[in-house]
Formats: structure tokens, C-alpha cells, sequence
């Protein structure tokens, strides 16, 4: 099916901040000023006026369709005459690198955990699913990490299968990003969450479909919600080269750091080389696999430069 090009139908509601802080009604702020630091990012400080007014009215969205699907649950359950245990509700956030994801998902998480019907909430990363180092350069794909490609697709699927059936221990591989591959002797245990984040790039990305018409699930055929963190391209490429630039004088020093060949370049160096990452890999990627993700979402947090939310786009279908 093709879709006219004068088509001015939107799927989304757009609010600009005051707007949306209005949303907050009578949620309470649940966190404490001396908490914000450590849902704070590399570059991004997180501010008390940020929270009350873009993540409370989130937090209270979120809280609403929590219960909705748990009753639609319940309403399941007893059409079927059968009691199948809890079903976790599993957000998705999805953007690129250096757009503030991680950011987001733990101060999602912390509102979320304080409301009292869902208290446990565990978030993930889909880093931990990217194939191991010694994988990717075997299929001579290491410039392409991050890719859709590089990630162990099947397994990351048959972990939220797992998730979304009420299997009470699921295992989460563990990435680590100071080296920069999968450790493949450790794995985080995920029990029984009432809500499970799950932030990546590509998270909203659709499965090539068959032709026989077989059933190939998405990843995010699994969330019950999806948020996408938006800016202009050249806005996240200032911010990711920023973010290099800080690591180069922090976390890139320890010798043991993958990314310590940077550590001793010049300032100038390393701004060449920061920018050349983000235009060969990380801006080939968004504009080729995420970013037409954007519109799957179910809420759209435009951000502008310093960071700060600058509108909001809900999804009404």
C-alpha cells in the first residue's frame, strides 16, 4: 500500500513544555535534589525543574497505562478460566548514541519504582546483546558495531520472550563499555520485575518480513511502550563528540581502557578523531537504521542543545 505525499494526517499530539508539565496534575516529585546526580549523564546534569516538569507527567502517563494493562491482563485471564501470574509491562527507549537514553531510563525507573502497585522496576541495555569483539571482527563487521548486524538478535528475542511469559530468573549478558566488549563470564539476573526497561539503538527496528507470511517477532513487538529521545543530528554529533572528549581526559586514561589510544592524542587530534567516529559510524546508523524508527514510537521527547526537553509527541493510534 502507498500513502499520498500530500497526506497531512499526524499520528502523534504535540505538546511544547508548558503544555506538558501541565500533565503533572497532582504527582508528587519523588526524588531528592541531592539524587539527581546519579540519574545525571557524562555531559548532561539533570535538573530538578527537568524532572518535575517532563518526567513526573511521564511517570504518571506510564503509571496509567501500567494499570491498564494490568487489567486487560486480569480481563484475559478470566476469559481464559486460567491464572498465568504477572505479566511484566517492558518500556522501550530508543535513540542514538549520545542522546540521552541512559539518562532517561533511570530516572524512569526511579519515578516508576516509587508509585505503589509496581514497585519493581529493573532496566536493561541491549549492549549487553551485541556480539563479542572476537565475533564481530571474524564477520569483519567491528566498524559496523552497533549496527542492527552486530547484535545477537535470537537471543536478545528469546530473553524478552522469556520476560514477557513470567519466567522468574532471565539472565542478561554483561557489556562494558570501559572495555568495550561483551564479558562473557558475568551475567545479570533479572527476577520477576513488575516493569522492565530496555534501552537501545535499534530497539524499534522492524524484522525483514517473510515472504510465506511466517511470524519473525520485532523486538519491540514485546514493549507495551516505547519512548524515542529526538534532536537534530548535528545537536547529538556536538554532544558525542563532547562526551569523547571528556572520557579522553577521564576513563580513557586507565591503560586498561579499550579506547586508551586516545587518551594521549592533542586536544585537536581528538577532536578529529571524535568527529570521524561520529560521521563514518554513529551518523551512518542513525540516518540509515534509527532514525526511521521514530515514528513507531509511542512518545516522542524532542530535545534541543543543552539537553532540556523542548517538546513532547504523543502517539494517538
Amino acid at each position: 500500500m502507498s500513502y499520498p505525499a500530500n497526506l497531512q494526517y499526524s499520528p502523534y499530539r504535540v505538546f511544547d513544555r508548558e503544555e506538558w508539565s501541565r500533565l503533572r496534575a497532582d504527582t508528587p516529585m519523588t526524588l531528592l535534589e541531592s539524587e539527581l546526580e546519579q540519574f545525571s549523564g557524562i555531559i548532561e546534569e539533570l535538573s530538578v525543574a527537568e524532572v518535575e516538569e517532563i518526567y513526573l507527567p511521564m511517570s504518571r502517563l506510564l503509571n496509567l497505562y501500567v494499570a491498564a494493562s494490568q487489567q486487560l491482563h486480569a480481563v484475559t485471564s478470566k476469559f481464559l478460566s486460567r491464572d498465568d501470574g504477572k505479566v511484566p509491562f517492558i518500556l522501550g527507549v530508543a535513540g542514538s548514541v549520545a542522546a540521552g537514553k541512559s539518562t532517561t531510563a533511570r530516572v524512569l525507573k526511579a519515578l516508576l519504582a516509587r508509585w505503589p502497585d509496581h514497585p519493581r522496576v529493573e532496566q536493561i541495555t541491549t549492549d549487553g546483546f551485541l556480539l563479542p569483539n572476537a565475533e564481530l571482527e571474524r564477520r569483519q563487521i567491528m566498524n559496523r558495531k552497533g549496527f542492527p548486524e552486530s547484535f545477537d538478535t535470537a537471543r536478545l528475542l528469546n530473553f524478552l520472550a522469556d520476560v514477557k511469559s513470567g519466567v522468574k530468573r532471565v539472565e542478561v549478558p554483561v557489556y562494558s563499555h570501559f572495555h568495550y566488549d561483551i564479558l562473557l563470564d558475568q551475567t545479570t539476573v533479572i527476577e520477576s520485575p513488575d516493569i522492565l526497561i530496555v534501552e537501545g539503538l535499534n530497539v524499534l527496528q522492524p524484522a525483514t518480513m517473510p515472504r510465506g507470511g511466517e511470524a519473525i517477532p520485532f523486538v519491540s513487538d514485546f514493549f507495551d511502550f516505547s519512548i524515542y529521545l529526538d534532536a537534530e543530528p548535528y545537536v547529538i554529533r556536538d554532544w558525542y563528540v563532547m562526551r569523547f572528549m571528556r572520557l579522553r581526559s577521564t576513563a580513557f586514561r586507565d591503560p586498561g581502557a579499550y579506547f586508551h589510544q586516545y587518551a594521549n592524542l592533542s586536544q585537536d587530534d581528538a577532536y578529529v578523531r571524535a568527529t570521524e567516529i561520529w560521521n563514518t559510524i554513529n551518523l551512518k546508523n542513525l540516518e540509515e537504521h534509527i532514525l526511521p524508527t521514530r515514528q513507531r514510537a509511542g512518545l516522542i521527547l524532542r530535545k534541543s542543545a543543552d539537553h532540556h526537553v523542548e517538546s513532547v509527541a504523543l502517539r494517538k493510534l
